[in-house]
């Protein structure tokens, strides 16, 4: 009788590795006795690293950058009293032995009226959920409305909530957020000012306390990971927010064309030709103030130019907000 042809895979080959019984064994019973050892991030202490994503999500003007800015006692965020100042997710990166700590602050969330606003709304919303801890940003000096409830209920339960403005808030109005918002049944409650750090300590203890068992993310001389180029933009709209009136700075946009250090190129964009010359200012007034408002908070040495440039409804067209990286995640 012939014996059964072999399974050709199963024929010997000169050239093959030896094969560890161990191996086997465990490919066989799932047992992870001889599995490889999961690598395991170490801080100084020899304890294991700890690291993970904060967000700070809420209405406009709720003080989200102010309080990234203090956390990290560093200007990491341009400031402004008003709305749609953040325009990008920005992220600082808070630095401790043995922990890393990334703050993600966000646009504030509002009634969308043009495609840029739907864009930044997209934006502040993708991070509920996506991060380890989300905190509720709330203006203390302002009565918790619908457009702060309709935040609330895309948060998960184990987000916090932290009532800013508590410098200038009294007593009762403090009380009244308190009240307001204990009906969310969210984790945690801080009262806060991110302008003069009262309470901020105690909600950065408790976020670290948070983070999970994780590696670094960023290295260690690291605030942000805004690129040069953007950070000197936002400074440009930041003063132009300081600068001009309360109308315009909706309608600008800016973003740096040219970089050859020292010499820095930013472009201003405007939706009219009458903004152009509210810009640049009689005799070019205003634009050399702006001008030297950046330079200052430059390193020394660096020339900024400033052009202005009339763009057509830039905020309703959705192919142009992509190029300024407005609404970026």
């Amino acid at each position: 009788m012939t014996p059964p042809a072999s399974d050709p895979s199963e024929a010997s080959d000169p050239f093959a590795e030896p094969v560890d019984p161990d191996l086997v064994a465990f490919a066989e019973d799932g047992s992870t006795e001889h599995a490889a050892p999961e690598f395991v991030h170490l801080g100084p202490d020899g304890e294991p690293f700890r690291s993970g994503f904060v967000s700070f999500v809420g209405r406009p003007n709720a003080g989200k950058s102010t309080l990234l800015n203090n956390i990290l006692k560093s200007k990491v965020a341009i400031v402004s009293n008003k709305p749609q100042t953040t325009r990008t997710q920005v992220r600082g990166v808070l630095h401790r032995p043995g922990l890393q700590v990334v703050f993600v602050d966000t646009p504030g969330i509002h009634k969308a009226v043009s495609p840029l606003g739907t864009r930044l709304n997209e934006s502040a919303t993708a991070t509920i959920g996506d991060v380890d801890v989300t905190c509720l940003v709330v203006d203390g000096l302002a009565p918790f409305g619908r457009g702060d409830q309709y935040i609330a209920d895309k948060m998960p339960k184990n987000s916090i909530v932290i009532i800013n403005k508590i410098d200038r808030a009294n007593r009762e109005q403090v009380l009244t957020q308190l009240a307001a918002t204990s009906d969310l049944h969210f984790d945690e409650y801080f009262p806060v000012s991110a302008k003069s750090g009262e309470g901020v300590d105690r909600l950065v203890d408790y976020l670290i306390s948070r983070m999970p068992e994780g590696p670094p993310y960023y290295p260690e001389n690291m605030l942000s990971d805004v690129p040069e180029p953007t950070q000197v933009a936002e400074l440009v709209r930041e003063q132009l927010f300081i600068h001009t009136r309360q109308e315009l700075p909706y309608s600008i946009a800016t973003r740096v064309t040219e970089w050859e250090w020292p010499r820095i190129r930013c472009e201003i964009l405007v939706e009219r030709d009458s903004q152009k010359g509210m810009v640049i200012g009689k005799g070019g007034s205003l634009l050399k103030r702006v001008g030297i408002a950046v330079r200052e908070q430059l390193p020394e040495g660096a020339f900024i130019e400033l052009h202005v440039t009339v763009d057509k409804d830039w905020q309703r067209k959705m192919d142009r907000i992509e190029q300024l990286g407005y609404g970026e995640t």
